[in-house]
């Protein structure tokens, strides 16, 4: 098994498959070609010339029963070159460790879910609707694409994002939030005669902080907001009129898009009272909900027990980056787990790598959870 599954992950490795710079959907075609070379019903599914999902479909022997499992196709850029010790290109094999652009973040979580699907010898215990989704990185176009596909009926959502073969019972929600202020310029000797549509919008970004951050989670910590992006200003000698700030938010579950939008406008209200003639307007750009699965549930529980077997913790994690589970499940509707080998301290970094023992171990897992039982 070894040489075939670490071929496989090779060759996904040495398509690049950049964000917004590769044909993700060459990938896609890589995938659906080596399904169908093992026998299971695939395709690409097109969005435009660089983006394609890849979905197959493995019926199991109960199929009254389903499971998702779903991975991304691309990658980040590879950042300053310099700061590599191999080609981030390249699938380079040192010490046990297989380095290169996406070997933890998340081609190996998603060369293990497909090498255990086409290499197991008989039918899982449930069918399993595969999807490989391009765009993960930034918009989510794949993850949208599908839920308009109607593929999504199924109570258990796998991702193979890197969680150090642990169990990522919970995922941090991101909400990019665009806020644009309206003042009044004046002379810059003479402040009090304008609006500073700077200052009053750092003002209601701080306010903002300080209400998300005062949700916290027991396996997630706090909620954090930041100031990422801001533009303002005329001249040095001008009250500026106009100011620009975007927000980078990510919410443990208990807190919602809603509520902050919510807060958003209590705060304004309250910079009102203080200046009638400030004024804000609140755009969303990215909105990713929280996701949590209780740690007792079947599917945590079985895998944790797998893994056990296999020498692993088990042990539960949390993680604060966004997945396309937040696309996949808009409506919360599902039990999710996220699962792999990659590390995810490694991810968008330079040196990425992944542990061949952990990418070999998590094929043998994800094999023998195809054919465990779901209860019902």
């Amino acid at each position: 098994m070894e040489n075939k599954a670490l071929n496989l992950l090779k060759a996904l490795l040495e398509i690049p498959s950049v964000n917004s710079k590769d044909r993700e959907s060459r990938v896609a075609e890589y995938l659906a070609d080596y399904f169908q070379k093992h026998g299971i019903e695939s395709r690409v599914q097109y969005l435009d010339e660089n983006h394609a999902n890849v979905l197959a479909y493995i019926p199991g022997t109960d199929s009254g029963r389903r499971m998702i499992w779903n991975g991304h196709l691309d990658t980040v850029p590879y950042g300053n070159l310099e700061e590599w010790e191999t080609d981030p290109a390249a699938a380079v094999l040192k010490d046990g460790r297989l380095f290169a652009r996406g070997a933890s973040d998340m081609k190996s979580g998603l060369a293990a879910m497909v090498y255990a699907l086409c290499h197991t010898p008989e039918p899982p215990a449930y069918d399993i609707q595969f999807i490989g989704t391009c765009d993960e990185e930034k918009n989510g176009l794949g993850a949208s694409s599908v839920l308009k596909d109607g593929m999504m009926d199924a109570e258990y959502l796998l991702v193979g994002e890197p969680t150090n073969m642990s169990l990522g019972v919970a995922q941090k929600g991101c909400l990019w939030l665009e806020i644009r202020t309206k003042g009044r310029t004046s002379h810059g000797a003479y402040p009090q005669e304008g609006i500073n549509a700077v200052d009053y919008g750092v003002e209601l970004a701080s306010g903002l902080k300080a209400y998300v951050q005062s949700f916290t989670s027991q396996i997630l910590g706090a909620s954090t907001a930041q100031i990422t992006m801001i533009q303002g200003g005329v001249a040095m000698n001008m009250t500026p009129d106009e100011c620009g700030i975007r927000m980078d938010i990510r919410m443990v579950p208990g807190l919602t898009k809603e509520m902050v939008l919510e807060k958003a406008e209590e705060l304004l209200l309250k910079e009102q009272e203080k200046e009638p003639g400030f004024a804000a307007e609140f755009a969303v750009l990215n909105d990713r909900r929280a996701i949590e699965i209780d740690s007792l549930d079947w599917l945590p529980s079985t895998l944790r027990r797998l893994l056990q077997s296999y020498g692993y913790e088990g042990s539960d994690i949390g993680v604060n980056f966004f997945t396309d589970a937040s696309v996949l499940d808009r409506a919360g509707e599902k039990k999710i787990l996220l699962f792999g080998p990659g590390e995810p301290s490694m991810a968008h970094k330079p040196n990425e790598y992944v542990s061949v023992k952990k990418y070999e171990d998590a094929i043998q897992v994800l094999q023998k959870l195809m054919r465990q039982k779901m209860p019902g």
